[in-house]
């Protein structure tokens, strides 16, 4: 599977950006797709995660409430909804797949995308 992120940007605090992740192939629905993000000299940290029927979803408790993931199973494309954005959110944003596994762990995904800029600065 070969993933495409993209939607990044340069926003101020308190604005929004929506982030997309396509996939190359029909059998996108097999694998649950997740967000992580690293700033620059930090690990890269779990976001949010979708199941494969995007029925659940669970998210890093920093951005709860402010973050909604979903997907569009028929475009095969999973969507990254942020809102309330703070400083703090500056990151690279990836997206990645993986068709079983611990969600929230970085070694779990087999598949990643190049990752997609998000800068939140007044």
């Amino acid at each position: 599977v070969q993933l495409q992120a993209s939607g990044g940007g340069l926003v101020q605090p308190g604005d929004s950006l929506s982030l997309s992740c396509a996939a190359s192939q029909r059998t996108f629905s097999n694998y649950f797709i997740a967000w992580f993000r690293q700033a620059p000299g930090q690990e890269r940290t779990f976001v949010a995660v979708i199941n494969r029927s995007g029925a659940q979803t669970a998210y890093a408790d920093s951005v709860k409430g402010r973050f909604t993931i979903s997907r569009d199973t028929a475009k095969n494309t999973v969507y990254l909804q942020l809102n309330n954005l703070k400083p703090e959110d500056t990151a690279i944003y990836y997206c990645a797949a993986a068709a079983r596994g611990q969600m929230q762990l970085v070694g779990t995904y087999d598949y990643w995308g190049q990752g997609t800029q998000v800068t939140v600065s007044s």
